[in-house]
């Protein structure tokens, strides 16, 4: 265990190794700089919606969540007493899965789900999780789709306008956001019975991200804007460029398809973790931390994914699980195991400093009886390895004494699709 802890020290590779200070002043100072269009890692991007207003209540509206290979619709309204009610639940694949689609085709396969229950609201709330240009109108434009779907032509277009003339009513009121704001909306929707100051969505599951509320005089690099207002802005934590990289994590990243892009996202997140843990171990394995044997086992694997290291570390692996059959040796189990739990307790670190350095610059929740509270959505979160409560951990002896911020926590279930109908339904 000695030389694991050396080749943790010597590769900065620990949470000890994460100046929080440091870390928060960095990501803060990066935050500024997106809001007045300076160059940063941090986009910062408006995304219209004011959260901080009342949502409509005894009105329906189609909430949709469209993300990755999924697409569900339901046809949802909130009680006078902010109760919600769902109806009318559909759900299926994203058009252009198995084939390219044309853009008609596109639309027309998503207006056919909807269109029974658009006839029965004037409000569509539209969660579209692929990279999105949006504009004032609460409209936007797609820039990419994942690789998965092939609509090639659908690419560049206007969506929510696009959707409307499918269904052949232009003239209804449609709201374009992405999961992480919904995060966000999704939380507010289920603080009926306390006042909180603000609201934070959080997501750290395949990918990473961040949003907040911010004052319209504080976006200048929009000095149009309502200067009396306020808005939901995407901060794209993910592509936060000033984290500590140490040099395996930048030989990690120029393996991946997009060297230099989202480099904090691959740091932690669980599309990238599995990765990292597979290359960090090799890098351990040249050093001559391992056994023969393992050594030979672990240089034969080619891939290995964050719930198959989490399952391992956390001492849930079957007998299937790839590192169980390459660390035979009770000593090169040990030596693995701290290693991928040092890479996680790192992640505490990073995570904290993310939403503490939010929580700062939203300049809220500063007294016990209106905290700001943070909704946290993502499966790396809340099942890799004691993350949650090593986070939790770092995060309030952060935020304390002259820093002291009341904050509380919360996941809401199908948080896209309630983000999606409160999107909708907040002028």
């Amino acid at each position: 265990m000695e030389k694991a802890e050396k080749f943790i020290s010597e590769h900065k590779l620990g949470a000890i190794d994460v100046n929080m200070d440091n870390l928060v002043e960095l990501f803060h100072s990066e935050m500024m700089k997106g809001l007045k269009g300076e160059k940063s890692s941090l986009r910062m991007i408006p995304t219209y919606i004011e959260a901080e207003n009342e949502f409509m209540k005894e009105t329906p509206v189609v909430a949709i969540d469209a993300g990755g290979t999924n697409f569900r619709a339901a046809l949802v309204k909130f009680t006078s007493r902010g109760k919600l009610e769902i109806d009318q639940v559909v759900s299926g694949s994203m058009p252009g899965l198995d084939r390219e689609v044309s853009k008609k085709e596109f639309f027309d396969v998503m207006s056919g789900h909807i269109s029974q229950m658009a006839e029965k609201a004037e409000r569509i709330g539209f969660c579209f999780s692929y990279p999105t240009e949006i504009f004032p109108d609460k409209d936007g434009r797609l820039l990419q789709f994942c690789k998965e779907v092939q609509a090639p032509e659908v690419i560049g277009q206007i969506i929510g306008k696009s959707l409307l003339e499918a269904l052949g009513t232009p003239e209804k009121k449609i709201v374009l956001l992405n999961d992480t704001v919904a995060t966000l909306l999704a939380g507010k929707s289920a603080s009926f019975t306390k006042s909180y100051d603000s609201y934070i969505g959080y997501i750290l599951g395949t990918g990473t991200n961040t949003c907040y509320i911010e004052s319209n005089s504080n976006i200048l690099k929009n000095p149009e804007l309502d200067k009396d207002k306020s808005m939901i802005i995407n901060v794209e934590s993910g592509n936060f460029g000033k984290a500590p990289r140490t040099d395996l994590d930048i030989a990690f990243d120029n393996t991946t398809m997009n060297p230099g892009d989202y480099t904090f996202e691959k740091m932690f997140s669980g599309g990238y973790f599995g990765g990292l843990c597979l290359f960090v171990l090799k890098a351990a394995s040249k050093d001559g931390l391992f056994s023969g044997p393992a050594s030979g086992k672990l240089n034969n694997i080619i891939e290995l994914s964050a719930e198959e290291a989490n399952r391992y570390v956390s001492g849930a692996g079957s007998d299937d699980n790839i590192l169980l059959k390459c660390f035979i040796a009770e000593e090169d189990r040990k030596i693995s195991s701290f290693i991928i739990d040092s890479l996680i307790s790192r992640t505490a670190r990073l995570v904290a400093a993310n939403l503490a350095a939010v929580v700062l610059k939203t300049g809220k929740g500063t007294r016990p009886e209106r905290p700001v509270l943070i909704t946290i959505e993502g499966t790396t979160f809340y099942k890799l390895h004691k993350l949650k409560e090593r986070f939790e951990s770092c995060f309030y002896e952060y935020l304390d004494g002259d820093r002291k911020r009341y904050v509380e926590f919360t996941e809401v279930e199908q948080s896209s699709l309630i983000g999606a109908a409160l999107a909708g339904l907040t002028d």
